[in-house]
């Protein structure tokens, strides 16, 4: 009995050993990538978890990112990680930056990891590849371009700005970043789908709330950040399907007078009458999964990047009165100008071309706003650079702050000097 014993108890402690020995493997393998050559230095983090707890540390900074920031006093501008389950090799090099988007289709293709997909959805147009790619892209320009920019855009810009101001005049106080969303939000709204006031109010309520946990770790738990965004995206998108499937309905009853070309004149010619067109073809290329997601991420990116960025251009004017003072100044001749020659009351695409610094103002925002701090693309085969490899299947992630606040790029980066973009 006691042999048995022993036995019993020299196999158990075999078994343990062996799955110490796997795990240590399997920590190690995890440290240590396998690639055909020397990969960017980094570290992988914890096995599975990865870097991603730290990469979703919230901070509310105009400065790089922390995860980064760290990252790039340590190992240089390049460096590897691992996000969400995924390797990822992190590029704040002004050239890879450049060959990663030059090179989109031959050596890298779109790609976010997962949560970021289920975020955005799974037929949104980051997640198509090649001549589809292509073709929801020339779709969008056909709507967004500069011709419809010259006939259409600037009008109705200038009249949502000027009601908006109009309206805060008379308020005691305005809540300026909240003002700005819902300005421009149920702008793009209504480009975009023509919604009425009450629909527009649901759907912007319900984007406030997917944007709120937009950068959080993924844990899909009530109470967390990222189930109150899926949760808004979740209600965004039944008032998406309401809208499509109504307007759908216009063009398909019989009767309904003249089908998708009355449909457009009775709309103004929004957007989804573009989406609705390729919808209802005989031969679709563009499903219902695919349009929903596509209108979901374009409301998304027009409100979300404007609204901060247009925040951010009102507090630094209220910060440099010299840079408002020019700016000022820039507009008041415009005015002259046209008062001068009897001209229509609107902003002209003459104007708006002739708005030199007017256009340093708001590309020295943008550089400072970093609107996107993480563009995500994949690897499609080994790729060498600088003497590292990025393996095949890897992510790479292109990082715009590192590069716009860069001090060898930008002296003193996080300064507001609007005339540096025309010195560049």
């Amino acid at each position: 009995m006691c042999a048995y014993h022993m036995r019993l108890t020299g196999g158990a402690a075999f078994v343990l050993l062996m799955v110490l020995l796997l795990l240590l493997y399997a920590v190690h393998r995890w440290r240590n990538p396998r690639c055909s050559g020397r990969l960017p230095p980094g570290s992988m983090g914890l096995p599975l978890v990865g870097e991603t707890l730290q990469f979703f540390s919230p901070e509310a900074s105009l400065d790089v990112p922390r995860f980064v920031r760290h990252r790039l006093q340590r190992y240089g501008p390049i460096f590897k990680t691992s996000l969400v389950g995924h390797p990822v090799v992190v590029s704040a090099d002004e050239e890879l930056n450049y060959m990663v988007f030059q090179q989109e289709g031959q050596l890298f293709q779109s790609w976010y990891p997962d949560s970021f997909v289920e975020i955005l959805g799974r037929d949104n147009v980051g997640e198509q590849q090649g001549a589809m790619f292509k073709y929801l892209k020339n779709m969008v320009l056909r709507y967004f371009g500069p011709e419809s920019l010259r006939e259409s855009m600037l009008r109705d810009v200038e009249h949502a700005v000027s009601s908006s101001l109009c309206t805060w005049s008379t308020l005691p106080s305005v809540e300026l970043k909240e003002a700005v969303s819902t300005m421009v939000f149920d702008l793009s709204a209504n480009k975009l789908l023509s919604l009425e006031p009450s629909r527009s109010k649901i759907l912007r309520r319900s984007f406030f709330d997917f944007v709120r946990g937009l950068i959080s770790f993924p844990l899909y738990l009530p109470g967390t950040a990222y189930y109150s965004c899926m949760k808004g995206r979740q209600s965004a998108m039944e008032v998406l399907q309401e809208v499509l499937a109504e307007r759908k309905r216009l063009v398909q009853v019989p009767g309904a007078g003249g089908g998708a070309m009355e449909t457009i004149r009775r709309h103004g010619g929004d957007f989804l009458d573009l989406v609705i067109q390729e919808v209802t073809k005989e031969k679709p290329l563009v499903t219902d999964r695919m349009a929903l997601d596509l209108m979901f991420v374009l409301l998304f990116a027009s409100f979300h990047t404007t609204s901060l960025a247009l925040t951010l251009a009102v507090k630094l004017l209220a910060d440099h009165p010299r840079v408002l003072e020019e700016l000022t100044v820039e507009h008041e001749a415009i005015l002259n100008e046209r008062n001068a020659r009897h001209g229509s009351d609107g902003i002209t695409w003459m104007e708006y071309k002739s708005m030199t610094f007017t256009s340093q103002v708001i590309n020295e925002t943008v550089r400072l706003a970093n609107i996107a701090p993480g563009i995500f693309r994949k690897a499609l085969k080994d790729i060498q650079f600088r003497g590292f490899t990025i393996p095949a299947g890897w992510g790479v992630m292109v990082c715009p702050p590192a590069v716009h606040l860069n001090p060898v790029i930008y002296p003193d980066p996080l300064i507001f000097n609007p005339t540096r973009i025309n010195r560049r």
